[in-house]
Protein backbone atom coordinates (compact mmCIF):
# COMPACT_ATOMS: atom_id res chain seq x y z
CA UNK A 1 0.00 0.00 0.00
CA UNK A 2 1.20 3.71 -0.98
CA UNK A 3 1.71 5.86 1.78
CA UNK A 4 -0.84 8.34 2.67
CA UNK A 5 1.22 11.52 1.40
CA UNK A 6 1.72 9.16 -1.74
CA UNK A 7 -1.46 8.72 -2.07
CA UNK A 8 -2.58 12.45 -1.67
CA UNK A 9 -0.22 13.90 -4.34
CA UNK A 10 -2.00 11.77 -6.82
CA UNK A 11 -4.63 14.21 -8.89
CA UNK A 12 -7.00 11.39 -9.27
CA UNK A 13 -6.57 11.04 -5.07
CA UNK A 14 -6.80 14.77 -4.78
CA UNK A 15 -10.01 14.81 -6.99
CA UNK A 16 -11.94 11.63 -5.13
CA UNK A 17 -11.15 13.63 -1.84
CA UNK A 18 -12.60 16.53 -3.15
CA UNK A 19 -15.77 14.97 -4.40
CA UNK A 20 -16.10 12.99 -0.55
CA UNK A 21 -15.50 15.94 0.94
CA UNK A 22 -18.28 17.55 -1.28
CA UNK A 23 -20.42 14.45 -0.68
CA UNK A 24 -20.07 15.23 3.38
CA UNK A 25 -20.96 18.82 3.17
CA UNK A 26 -24.40 18.00 0.70
CA UNK A 27 -25.56 15.40 3.11
CA UNK A 28 -25.76 17.21 6.33
CA UNK A 29 -28.81 18.60 5.45
CA UNK A 30 -32.01 16.26 6.69
CA UNK A 31 -35.50 16.23 7.33
CA UNK A 32 -36.71 16.44 11.29
CA UNK A 33 -38.71 13.66 12.14
CA UNK A 34 -41.98 15.62 13.38
CA UNK A 35 -41.50 18.62 10.44
CA UNK A 36 -41.88 21.57 12.78
CA UNK A 37 -45.07 20.47 13.89
CA UNK A 38 -43.48 19.64 18.08
CA UNK A 39 -42.94 23.23 17.79
CA UNK A 40 -46.30 24.32 16.75
CA UNK A 41 -47.88 22.10 19.38
CA UNK A 42 -45.70 23.64 22.09
CA UNK A 43 -47.08 26.97 20.82
CA UNK A 44 -50.70 26.85 20.93
CA UNK A 45 -50.48 24.80 24.43
CA UNK A 46 -48.77 27.69 25.86
CA UNK A 47 -51.23 29.87 24.19
CA UNK A 48 -54.43 27.99 26.53
CA UNK A 49 -55.32 25.98 23.65
CA UNK A 50 -55.58 22.15 25.52
CA UNK A 51 -56.76 20.39 22.26
CA UNK A 52 -54.65 18.27 20.17
CA UNK A 53 -54.32 18.83 16.60
CA UNK A 54 -52.25 16.60 13.92
CA UNK A 55 -50.85 16.62 10.93
CA UNK A 56 -52.68 13.63 8.28
CA UNK A 57 -49.93 12.05 6.51
CA UNK A 58 -50.97 8.79 6.20
CA UNK A 59 -54.36 6.36 5.85
CA UNK A 60 -53.70 5.16 9.28
CA UNK A 61 -53.51 8.81 10.66
CA UNK A 62 -56.96 9.71 9.26
CA UNK A 63 -58.67 6.56 10.46
CA UNK A 64 -57.31 7.26 13.55
CA UNK A 65 -58.67 10.91 13.56
CA UNK A 66 -61.93 9.82 11.87
CA UNK A 67 -62.77 7.68 14.77
CA UNK A 68 -62.02 10.54 17.56
CA UNK A 69 -64.07 12.64 16.04
CA UNK A 70 -66.92 9.76 15.87
CA UNK A 71 -66.58 9.04 19.44
CA UNK A 72 -66.90 13.02 20.52
CA UNK A 73 -70.09 13.46 18.21
CA UNK A 74 -72.11 10.83 19.78
CA UNK A 75 -73.16 12.96 22.47
CA UNK A 76 -73.97 16.33 22.59
CA UNK A 77 -71.57 18.82 20.92
CA UNK A 78 -69.49 20.85 24.06
CA UNK A 79 -67.23 23.68 22.68
CA UNK A 80 -64.41 22.14 23.84
CA UNK A 81 -65.44 18.93 21.70
CA UNK A 82 -66.38 21.36 18.68
CA UNK A 83 -62.50 22.85 18.95
CA UNK A 84 -61.02 19.15 19.22
CA UNK A 85 -62.78 18.21 16.18
CA UNK A 86 -62.14 20.87 13.69
CA UNK A 87 -58.53 21.07 14.96
CA UNK A 88 -58.05 17.58 13.73
CA UNK A 89 -60.73 17.54 10.98
CA UNK A 90 -60.28 20.52 9.32
CA UNK A 91 -58.82 20.10 5.88
CA UNK A 92 -58.10 23.43 5.35
CA UNK A 93 -55.92 23.12 8.37
CA UNK A 94 -54.12 20.46 6.79
CA UNK A 95 -52.94 22.15 3.89
CA UNK A 96 -51.42 24.65 6.60
CA UNK A 97 -49.55 22.09 7.61
CA UNK A 98 -48.42 21.12 4.22
CA UNK A 99 -46.64 24.63 4.61
CA UNK A 100 -44.46 23.46 7.02
CA UNK A 101 -43.09 20.69 5.17
CA UNK A 102 -42.84 22.74 1.74
CA UNK A 103 -40.25 25.42 4.07
CA UNK A 104 -38.92 22.24 5.52
CA UNK A 105 -38.02 21.50 2.31
CA UNK A 106 -36.40 24.64 1.11
CA UNK A 107 -34.29 24.61 4.52
CA UNK A 108 -32.99 21.56 3.82
CA UNK A 109 -32.25 22.50 0.27
CA UNK A 110 -30.45 25.44 1.54
CA UNK A 111 -28.24 23.08 3.20
CA UNK A 112 -27.09 21.32 0.24
CA UNK A 113 -24.55 21.58 -2.49
CA UNK A 114 -25.72 21.97 -6.05
CA UNK A 115 -24.61 18.77 -7.76
CA UNK A 116 -21.08 18.60 -9.33
CA UNK A 117 -20.72 19.19 -13.12
CA UNK A 118 -19.12 16.90 -15.70
CA UNK A 119 -18.44 17.94 -19.26
CA UNK A 120 -16.86 15.92 -22.05
CA UNK A 121 -15.58 16.61 -25.24
CA UNK A 122 -13.77 14.92 -28.24
CA UNK A 123 -12.18 16.82 -31.07
CA UNK A 124 -10.17 15.84 -33.98
CA UNK A 125 -7.69 17.33 -36.39
CA UNK A 126 -6.32 14.74 -39.10
CA UNK A 127 -4.96 11.49 -37.01
CA UNK A 128 -4.74 13.58 -34.32
CA UNK A 129 -7.59 13.05 -31.39
CA UNK A 130 -7.89 15.56 -28.04
CA UNK A 131 -10.46 14.78 -25.36
CA UNK A 132 -11.27 17.31 -22.96
CA UNK A 133 -12.82 16.06 -19.53
CA UNK A 134 -14.07 19.21 -17.00
CA UNK A 135 -15.41 18.61 -13.56
CA UNK A 136 -17.19 21.96 -12.38
CA UNK A 137 -17.94 22.87 -8.67
CA UNK A 138 -20.28 25.43 -7.12
CA UNK A 139 -17.72 27.69 -5.10
CA UNK A 140 -20.28 30.49 -4.65
CA UNK A 141 -22.46 27.98 -3.23
CA UNK A 142 -20.18 26.80 -0.76
CA UNK A 143 -19.06 30.20 0.50
CA UNK A 144 -22.62 31.34 1.00
CA UNK A 145 -24.23 28.54 2.48
CA UNK A 146 -24.00 29.70 5.94
CA UNK A 147 -25.83 32.50 5.14
CA UNK A 148 -28.67 30.73 2.66
CA UNK A 149 -29.30 28.27 5.61
CA UNK A 150 -29.82 31.04 8.52
CA UNK A 151 -32.04 32.83 5.88
CA UNK A 152 -34.30 29.60 5.53
CA UNK A 153 -34.06 29.07 8.75
CA UNK A 154 -35.96 31.86 9.69
CA UNK A 155 -38.17 31.60 6.94
CA UNK A 156 -38.78 27.33 8.33
CA UNK A 157 -39.40 29.60 12.00
CA UNK A 158 -41.85 32.30 10.24
CA UNK A 159 -43.85 29.24 8.32
CA UNK A 160 -44.37 28.07 12.08
CA UNK A 161 -45.63 30.77 13.45
CA UNK A 162 -47.92 31.06 11.23
CA UNK A 163 -49.26 27.66 11.36
CA UNK A 164 -49.68 27.99 15.18
CA UNK A 165 -51.15 31.66 14.40
CA UNK A 166 -53.55 29.28 12.14
CA UNK A 167 -54.55 26.54 14.34
CA UNK A 168 -55.45 29.21 16.67
CA UNK A 169 -57.54 31.05 14.55
CA UNK A 170 -59.23 27.63 13.70
CA UNK A 171 -59.96 26.93 17.60
CA UNK A 172 -61.10 30.81 18.02
CA UNK A 173 -63.18 30.71 14.98
CA UNK A 174 -64.70 27.62 15.91
CA UNK A 175 -65.56 28.88 19.69
CA UNK A 176 -67.50 31.36 18.08
CA UNK A 177 -69.41 29.67 15.52
CA UNK A 178 -70.66 27.13 18.17
CA UNK A 179 -71.50 30.21 20.66
CA UNK A 180 -73.47 31.59 17.90
CA UNK A 181 -75.00 28.20 16.62
CA UNK A 182 -75.96 27.46 19.86
CA UNK A 183 -77.58 30.80 20.98
CA UNK A 184 -78.95 30.85 17.63
CA UNK A 185 -80.86 27.57 18.38
CA UNK A 186 -82.05 28.79 21.89
CA UNK A 187 -83.23 31.79 20.43
CA UNK A 188 -85.04 29.72 18.10
CA UNK A 189 -86.99 27.87 20.67
CA UNK A 190 -87.94 30.67 22.41
CA UNK A 191 -89.16 32.21 19.31
CA UNK A 192 -91.11 28.76 19.09
CA UNK A 193 -92.95 29.79 22.80
CA UNK A 194 -93.24 33.33 21.90
CA UNK A 195 -95.43 31.87 18.52
CA UNK A 196 -97.21 29.53 20.68
CA UNK A 197 -97.89 32.32 22.90
CA UNK A 198 -99.27 34.50 20.48
CA UNK A 199 -101.25 31.87 19.22
CA UNK A 200 -103.82 31.67 22.01
CA UNK A 201 -103.69 35.15 22.91
CA UNK A 202 -104.73 35.52 18.88
CA UNK A 203 -107.52 32.94 19.54
CA UNK A 204 -108.53 34.31 22.85
CA UNK A 205 -109.34 37.83 21.45
CA UNK A 206 -111.01 36.17 18.89
CA UNK A 207 -113.64 34.40 20.64
CA UNK A 208 -113.72 37.57 22.93
CA UNK A 209 -114.57 39.45 19.70
CA UNK A 210 -116.73 37.06 18.48
CA UNK A 211 -119.21 37.49 21.93
CA UNK A 212 -118.51 41.61 21.66
CA UNK A 213 -116.21 41.58 24.58
CA UNK A 214 -113.26 42.93 21.84
CA UNK A 215 -112.69 45.58 19.62
CA UNK A 216 -111.98 45.15 16.18
CA UNK A 217 -108.87 47.26 16.45
CA UNK A 218 -107.80 45.24 19.38
CA UNK A 219 -108.36 41.89 17.66
CA UNK A 220 -106.58 43.16 14.56
CA UNK A 221 -103.77 44.40 17.13
CA UNK A 222 -103.03 40.64 18.14
CA UNK A 223 -103.64 39.22 15.29
CA UNK A 224 -100.77 41.63 13.67
CA UNK A 225 -98.25 40.73 16.93
CA UNK A 226 -99.06 36.92 15.93
CA UNK A 227 -98.72 37.59 12.47
CA UNK A 228 -95.41 39.38 13.24
CA UNK A 229 -94.18 36.78 15.40
CA UNK A 230 -94.93 34.24 12.95
CA UNK A 231 -92.40 35.72 10.30
CA UNK A 232 -89.83 36.52 13.10
CA UNK A 233 -89.77 32.84 13.74
CA UNK A 234 -89.23 31.49 10.59
CA UNK A 235 -85.83 34.53 10.47
CA UNK A 236 -84.62 32.73 13.81
CA UNK A 237 -84.79 29.23 12.17
CA UNK A 238 -83.36 30.56 9.04
CA UNK A 239 -80.43 32.01 11.27
CA UNK A 240 -79.76 28.76 13.17
CA UNK A 241 -79.21 26.94 10.37
CA UNK A 242 -77.06 29.20 9.19
CA UNK A 243 -75.17 29.25 12.12
CA UNK A 244 -74.82 25.49 12.50
CA UNK A 245 -73.77 25.13 9.22
CA UNK A 246 -71.04 27.76 9.72
CA UNK A 247 -69.91 25.55 12.79
CA UNK A 248 -70.43 22.18 10.94
CA UNK A 249 -67.87 23.61 7.95
CA UNK A 250 -65.34 24.85 10.66
CA UNK A 251 -65.81 21.32 11.96
CA UNK A 252 -65.22 19.55 8.20
CA UNK A 253 -68.22 16.92 9.18
CA UNK A 254 -70.49 15.98 5.71
CA UNK A 255 -72.47 13.18 5.36
CA UNK A 256 -74.15 11.42 8.73
CA UNK A 257 -71.97 13.20 11.05
CA UNK A 258 -74.26 16.62 10.23
CA UNK A 259 -76.56 15.21 12.66
CA UNK A 260 -74.59 16.27 15.60
CA UNK A 261 -76.70 17.62 18.71
CA UNK A 262 -75.45 20.55 20.19
CA UNK A 263 -76.56 21.67 23.86
CA UNK A 264 -79.87 23.67 24.50
CA UNK A 265 -78.57 26.86 26.41
CA UNK A 266 -75.19 28.40 26.55
CA UNK A 267 -72.86 28.46 29.39
CA UNK A 268 -73.73 30.42 32.81
CA UNK A 269 -71.94 33.41 32.68
CA UNK A 270 -68.69 32.79 35.35
CA UNK A 271 -69.04 34.27 39.23
CA UNK A 272 -66.25 36.69 38.41
CA UNK A 273 -63.90 38.20 35.97
CA UNK A 274 -60.37 36.96 36.33
CA UNK A 275 -57.74 39.75 36.23
CA UNK A 276 -55.74 40.65 33.53
CA UNK A 277 -52.60 42.82 34.31
CA UNK A 278 -49.68 44.21 31.85
CA UNK A 279 -52.21 43.06 29.04
CA UNK A 280 -50.41 45.34 26.08
CA UNK A 281 -47.36 43.32 27.80
CA UNK A 282 -48.33 40.28 27.32
CA UNK A 283 -49.72 40.71 23.89
CA UNK A 284 -46.64 42.24 22.89
CA UNK A 285 -44.71 38.97 24.05
CA UNK A 286 -47.25 36.07 23.30
CA UNK A 287 -48.93 37.81 19.50
CA UNK A 288 -47.85 35.43 16.65
CA UNK A 289 -48.52 37.71 13.93
CA UNK A 290 -46.01 40.38 15.62
CA UNK A 291 -43.34 37.74 15.67
CA UNK A 292 -43.96 36.42 12.66
CA UNK A 293 -43.55 40.42 11.47
CA UNK A 294 -40.25 40.45 13.17
CA UNK A 295 -38.62 37.66 12.23
CA UNK A 296 -39.76 38.07 8.13
CA UNK A 297 -37.62 41.53 9.20
CA UNK A 298 -34.76 39.73 10.06
CA UNK A 299 -35.11 37.10 7.41
CA UNK A 300 -34.90 40.20 5.01
CA UNK A 301 -32.19 41.51 7.11
CA UNK A 302 -29.91 38.53 6.16
CA UNK A 303 -31.02 38.43 2.79
CA UNK A 304 -29.83 41.91 2.24
CA UNK A 305 -26.38 41.44 3.57
CA UNK A 306 -26.18 38.39 1.29
CA UNK A 307 -27.09 40.64 -1.57
CA UNK A 308 -24.73 43.64 -0.37
CA UNK A 309 -21.90 40.63 -0.29
CA UNK A 310 -22.57 38.82 -3.72
CA UNK A 311 -23.42 42.20 -5.23
CA UNK A 312 -20.81 42.10 -7.81
CA UNK A 313 -19.69 38.19 -8.37
CA UNK A 314 -22.99 36.60 -8.30
CA UNK A 315 -21.12 33.62 -10.23
CA UNK A 316 -18.05 31.78 -9.05
CA UNK A 317 -17.72 28.34 -10.32
CA UNK A 318 -13.98 26.05 -9.71
CA UNK A 319 -13.76 23.40 -12.61
CA UNK A 320 -10.91 20.35 -12.49
CA UNK A 321 -9.80 20.13 -16.37
CA UNK A 322 -8.02 16.65 -17.37
CA UNK A 323 -7.25 16.93 -21.49
CA UNK A 324 -5.67 14.26 -22.86
CA UNK A 325 -4.01 14.10 -26.77
CA UNK A 326 -2.75 11.29 -29.52
CA UNK A 327 0.41 10.70 -28.80
CA UNK A 328 0.66 13.42 -26.24
CA UNK A 329 1.14 13.83 -22.38
CA UNK A 330 -1.92 14.24 -20.81
CA UNK A 331 -3.25 17.80 -20.00
CA UNK A 332 -4.32 18.71 -15.99
CA UNK A 333 -5.29 21.35 -14.71
CA UNK A 334 -7.97 23.69 -13.41
CA UNK A 335 -10.00 27.04 -14.03
CA UNK A 336 -12.27 29.61 -12.13
CA UNK A 337 -15.19 30.79 -13.68
CA UNK A 338 -16.61 34.82 -12.66
CA UNK A 339 -18.75 36.86 -13.72
CA UNK A 340 -18.04 40.08 -14.13
CA UNK A 341 -19.68 43.20 -12.85
CA UNK A 342 -19.69 45.70 -16.40
CA UNK A 343 -23.41 46.05 -17.50
CA UNK A 344 -24.69 44.96 -14.09
CA UNK A 345 -23.24 46.24 -11.14
CA UNK A 346 -25.79 44.54 -8.77
CA UNK A 347 -27.07 48.26 -7.37
CA UNK A 348 -30.55 47.35 -8.55
CA UNK A 349 -30.59 44.16 -6.05
CA UNK A 350 -29.20 45.44 -3.60
CA UNK A 351 -31.42 48.54 -3.65
CA UNK A 352 -34.95 45.97 -4.28
CA UNK A 353 -33.30 44.05 -0.83
CA UNK A 354 -33.09 47.36 1.22
CA UNK A 355 -36.62 48.63 0.30
CA UNK A 356 -38.19 44.85 1.45
CA UNK A 357 -36.25 45.34 4.47
CA UNK A 358 -37.17 48.82 5.67
CA UNK A 359 -41.12 47.67 4.36
CA UNK A 360 -40.89 44.91 6.91
CA UNK A 361 -39.65 46.99 9.64
CA UNK A 362 -42.43 49.21 8.92
CA UNK A 363 -44.88 46.66 8.78
CA UNK A 364 -43.62 45.41 12.28
CA UNK A 365 -43.97 48.56 13.57
CA UNK A 366 -47.28 49.74 12.27
CA UNK A 367 -48.54 45.72 13.75
CA UNK A 368 -47.21 46.51 16.90
CA UNK A 369 -49.30 49.89 17.64
CA UNK A 370 -52.65 48.47 16.17
CA UNK A 371 -52.01 45.17 18.72
CA UNK A 372 -51.91 47.16 21.27
CA UNK A 373 -55.28 49.13 20.44
CA UNK A 374 -56.55 45.77 19.49
CA UNK A 375 -56.10 44.35 22.86
CA UNK A 376 -57.19 47.73 24.90
CA UNK A 377 -60.48 47.54 22.78
CA UNK A 378 -61.00 43.67 22.83
CA UNK A 379 -60.34 44.16 26.71
CA UNK A 380 -63.19 46.74 27.04
CA UNK A 381 -65.00 45.03 24.97
CA UNK A 382 -65.13 41.76 27.52
CA UNK A 383 -65.41 43.86 30.33
CA UNK A 384 -68.69 45.58 29.01
CA UNK A 385 -70.43 42.41 27.79
CA UNK A 386 -69.77 40.89 30.92
CA UNK A 387 -71.52 44.42 32.81
CA UNK A 388 -74.22 43.63 30.68
CA UNK A 389 -75.16 40.32 30.44
CA UNK A 390 -74.84 40.49 33.92
CA UNK A 391 -77.24 43.27 34.60
CA UNK A 392 -79.64 41.79 32.17
CA UNK A 393 -79.67 38.75 34.28
CA UNK A 394 -79.73 40.03 37.85
CA UNK A 395 -81.74 42.90 37.38
CA UNK A 396 -83.69 43.42 34.07
CA UNK A 397 -85.25 39.90 33.96
CA UNK A 398 -85.77 39.46 37.45
CA UNK A 399 -87.64 43.32 37.20
CA UNK A 400 -89.84 41.63 34.05
CA UNK A 401 -90.65 38.69 36.14
CA UNK A 402 -92.47 40.45 39.07
CA UNK A 403 -93.89 43.15 37.11
CA UNK A 404 -95.64 39.83 35.26
CA UNK A 405 -95.97 38.69 38.42
CA UNK A 406 -97.94 41.50 39.21
CA UNK A 407 -99.93 42.09 36.50
CA UNK A 408 -100.99 38.22 36.66
CA UNK A 409 -102.44 38.75 40.19
CA UNK A 410 -104.07 42.24 39.07
CA UNK A 411 -105.96 40.82 35.79
CA UNK A 412 -106.95 37.77 38.37
CA UNK A 413 -108.13 40.06 40.47
CA UNK A 414 -110.13 42.00 37.66
CA UNK A 415 -108.18 45.10 38.92
CA UNK A 416 -106.58 45.02 35.21
CA UNK A 417 -107.42 44.53 31.58
CA UNK A 418 -106.39 41.86 29.50
CA UNK A 419 -104.58 44.29 27.36
CA UNK A 420 -102.34 45.44 29.99
CA UNK A 421 -101.88 41.98 30.91
CA UNK A 422 -100.66 41.06 27.10
CA UNK A 423 -98.70 44.08 26.92
CA UNK A 424 -96.74 43.09 30.32
CA UNK A 425 -96.18 39.75 28.47
CA UNK A 426 -94.51 41.26 25.36
CA UNK A 427 -91.88 43.59 27.41
CA UNK A 428 -91.24 40.23 28.83
CA UNK A 429 -90.66 38.96 26.01
CA UNK A 430 -88.40 41.39 24.97
CA UNK A 431 -86.34 40.80 27.74
CA UNK A 432 -85.68 37.62 27.54
CA UNK A 433 -84.25 37.74 23.84
CA UNK A 434 -81.86 40.95 25.02
CA UNK A 435 -80.80 38.51 27.92
CA UNK A 436 -79.72 35.70 25.79
CA UNK A 437 -77.84 38.12 22.97
CA UNK A 438 -75.94 39.87 26.27
CA UNK A 439 -74.66 36.47 27.37
CA UNK A 440 -73.66 35.45 23.38
CA UNK A 441 -71.73 38.86 23.21
CA UNK A 442 -70.23 38.06 26.15
CA UNK A 443 -68.84 35.04 25.19
CA UNK A 444 -67.88 35.97 21.53
CA UNK A 445 -65.94 38.71 23.84
CA UNK A 446 -64.28 36.11 25.99
CA UNK A 447 -62.97 33.98 22.73
CA UNK A 448 -61.85 37.68 20.90
CA UNK A 449 -60.23 38.30 23.78
CA UNK A 450 -57.52 35.49 24.27
CA UNK A 451 -56.95 35.76 20.49
CA UNK A 452 -56.04 39.53 20.59
CA UNK A 453 -53.37 38.51 23.42
CA UNK A 454 -51.86 35.41 22.22
CA UNK A 455 -53.01 34.89 18.44
CA UNK A 456 -53.45 38.09 15.55
CA UNK A 457 -55.83 40.72 15.19
CA UNK A 458 -59.36 39.50 16.11
CA UNK A 459 -61.30 41.19 13.07
CA UNK A 460 -64.35 43.46 14.43
CA UNK A 461 -65.53 42.90 17.98
CA UNK A 462 -68.70 41.96 18.81
CA UNK A 463 -70.42 44.93 19.75
CA UNK A 464 -72.06 44.11 23.14
CA UNK A 465 -74.02 47.64 23.53
CA UNK A 466 -75.60 46.97 20.08
CA UNK A 467 -79.47 47.25 19.65
CA UNK A 468 -81.61 43.69 20.28
CA UNK A 469 -82.90 42.28 16.87
CA UNK A 470 -86.53 42.88 15.94
CA UNK A 471 -87.86 39.46 18.07
CA UNK A 472 -86.56 41.10 21.23
CA UNK A 473 -89.26 44.45 19.97
CA UNK A 474 -92.38 42.75 19.21
CA UNK A 475 -94.44 45.53 20.69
Amino acid sequence: MKPITQRLNNPGARIGAAFALVALLGGCATFSEDGGTRNVAEAVSNRGVTQSSTWIKTDADAERVADVVRKLLAQPLGVESAVQIALLNNRGLQARYAELGIAEADLVQAGRLTNPGFSFGRLHRADDVVYERSYLFDLMGLITMPMRKQIEQGRFVATQNRVTAEVLQLAVDTRRAWIRAVSAQQAANYAEQVRASAEASAELTRRMASVGNFSKLDQAREQAFYAEVTAQLARTRRAAVAERETLTRLLGLWGENITYRLPERLPDLPKDLREIKDIERIAMQQRLDLQAAVREAEALARSFGLTQSTRYFSVLEGRYMRNSESLAPRQTGWEIELRLPIFDSGSARVARAEYMHQQAVNRAADLAVRARSEVRDAWNGWRTSYDLARHYRDEVVPLRTRISEETLLRYNGMLMSVFELLAESRQQISAVVETINAQRDFWLADASLQFAISGRSPGAMPAAAAAAPAAAQPH
